[in-house]
C-alpha cells in the first residue's frame, strides 16, 4: 500500500495519458462506446501499467501541473493523427459518391455528428471490422504502452515548434489524400469511362435522355464495381494500417527529442 500511495503521482499521469488516447484513437474513439467504459479501461490499463513500466518518484508540485499537460497533449496528438489518416477512407468515399450521384444522399456519421458519405461509411465499416479481425486494436495499445520507451514520464516540454514536427504533421495530411485518391481511382476511372461512353452515345443517339439513363447506370456500374473491389480495398487498408502505426512512432520519437 505504501508503494502504489508512492506512485500515486505517476499513475495518474499514465492515467491521464491513456485516457486521452481513448478519446481520440480510432475505434476506441467512437461515440456507441460508452464514456464509463473509456475511463474504466483506462483505470485498468494504467494500473497494469504502472507496475510494468520504469515510473520515476514524483510529487504534487508546480512542474506536475505542466505534466498533466504534456500527457494530455502526447494523447491527443498521437491520436489525432491516426485518426487523420484512417479519415481518408471517407475521403475516398466521398470521391466515389461524387462521380455515382450518391453526394446528395449524405447520412449523418454517428462518430462526429456531422454529414458523411454514404459510400464513406460503409466503407469506413468495414475497415473498422477489418481492423478488429486482424487484432489492429491490440497493436493500438501496444502503442500506447511503448509510447513511454520515446515520451518519458518525467519529460516536461514537448518540442512542438520543431521543423520536424510541423513537417510530419504536413506529410501525414498530404498522405490522407494521396491513400484516399489511391482506394478511389479504381472506381472513379471506371465511371469516368462510363461517363465518355455515355457521351458518345448522346452524340450518336440524339433522341436519347443520357440524363436520365446515366445515373441509374452509374449507380449500377459503381455498386458492381464496389463489390469486385472489396479485395483490394482490404490490401489497400492493411497499408494503411501499417502507415498508422508508423506514424504514430514516428510523431512519438519525435515528441521525445528523437
Amino acid at each position: 500500500m505504501t508503494e502504489f500511495v508512492s506512485l500515486l503521482p505517476a499513475f495518474l499521469l499514465v492515467f491521464v495519458r491513456v485516457l486521452a488516447f481513448f478519446t481520440v484513437l480510432p475505434l476506441y474513439a467512437h461515440r456507441s462506446v460508452p464514456n464509463t467504459f473509456k475511463v474504466g479501461i483506462s483505470l485498468f490499463l494504467a494500473w497494469i501499467m504502472i507496475f510494468t513500466i520504469d515510473a520515476p518518484m514524483l510529487v504534487f508540485d508546480g512542474t506536475y501541473f505542466l505534466l498533466i499537460i504534456k500527457e494530455v497533449l502526447v494523447g491527443l496528438l498521437v491520436g489525432l493523427l491516426a485518426t487523420i489518416l484512417l479519415y481518408a477512407i471517407q475521403v475516398a468515399g466521398g470521391f466515389i459518391d461524387y462521380n455515382m450521384g450518391f453526394l446528395i444522399a449524405n447520412i449523418v456519421d454517428p462518430q462526429t455528428g456531422a454529414q458523411s458519405p454514404l459510400i464513406g461509411g460503409y466503407l469506413y465499416t468495414f475497415a473498422l471490422l477489418f481492423l478488429l479481425a486482424v487484432n489492429g486494436h491490440h497493436l493500438l495499445l501496444d502503442g500506447i504502452y511503448y509510447s513511454y520507451q520515446y515520451v518519458p514520464m518525467e519529460q516536461a516540454f514537448l518540442p512542438l515548434g520543431q521543423e520536424n514536427i510541423v513537417w510530419h504533421a504536413v506529410s501525414t495530411f498530404n498522405a490522407m489524400f494521396v491513400i484516399a485518391f489511391q482506394m478511389a481511382f479504381p472506381i472513379v476511372g471506371s465511371l469516368f469511362l462510363v461517363d465518355v461512353g455515355l457521351g458518345m452515345i448522346s452524340r450518336a443517339v440524339p433522341q436519347m435522355n443520357v440524363f436520365v439513363v446515366g445515373l441509374p447506370l452509374k449507380i449500377l456500374v459503381g455498386l458492381l464495381l464496389l463489390t469486385v473491389y472489396m479485395g483490394a480495398f482490404m490490401m489497400v487498408v492493411r497499408g494503411l494500417f501499417d502507415q498508422v502505426i508508423v506514424a504514430m512512432r514516428t510523431l512519438l520519437a519525435m515528441l521525445g527529442g528523437a
